[in-house]
């Protein structure tokens, strides 16, 4: 199936898209470790059933080291056993900062507390907006049914220029 409106091809969207990647150039540029934000985005996308952010996370993931066995086991994170504790505490935030809307009480003061132990305050910032920008782009990805499949690596960081 063909995405149903190319959100690149128009004035408006175009625009959007320029400010939204500029919010996340801030992100990108952060202390949070980019494996932590590739494996956060990742995570929140399994979820959310984005096939062409998922797509897009795991290559960027891989094209920057990111082990095959650690990217098959994010959707199985908390029976593995090839995480750090500070990977763990952002993979639970990014799990209860996207299930929002699956009555979930939302994020738990023991999750919280462990992100505050591995993440210093700018770190906790950057892992905060990447929940809510990578859940806001699986959003519109999803909308307009733009599927999985032929991503290439560092094709985002391209179109931003």
């Amino acid at each position: 199936m063909d995405a149903r409106f190319n959100l690149f091809d128009n004035e408006l969207a175009a625009r959007f898209a320029k400010r939204f990647a500029g919010a996340a150039l801030v992100i990108h540029g952060s202390s949070l470790p980019k494996s932590t934000q590739e494996l956060v985005s990742l995570r929140a996308s399994q979820i959310n059933g984005c096939g062409h952010c998922v797509d897009m996370h795991t290559k960027e993931a891989a094209a920057a080291g990111e082990t095959a066995v650690r990217l098959h086991l994010v959707a199985a994170w908390r029976e593995s056993t090839v995480f750090t504790e500070a990977e763990r505490a952002a993979l639970a935030l990014a799990e209860e900062g996207t299930r929002l809307a699956d009555a979930h009480p939302g994020v738990s003061d023991e999750t919280w507390a462990r992100v505050r132990k591995h993440y210093d305050d700018d770190q906790v910032a950057a892992l905060v907006s990447l929940v809510a920008m990578i859940n806001a782009a699986n959003r519109l990805a999803v909308i307009v049914h733009q599927r999985g499949g032929s991503y290439e690596p560092g094709r985002s960081a391209a179109a931003v220029g």
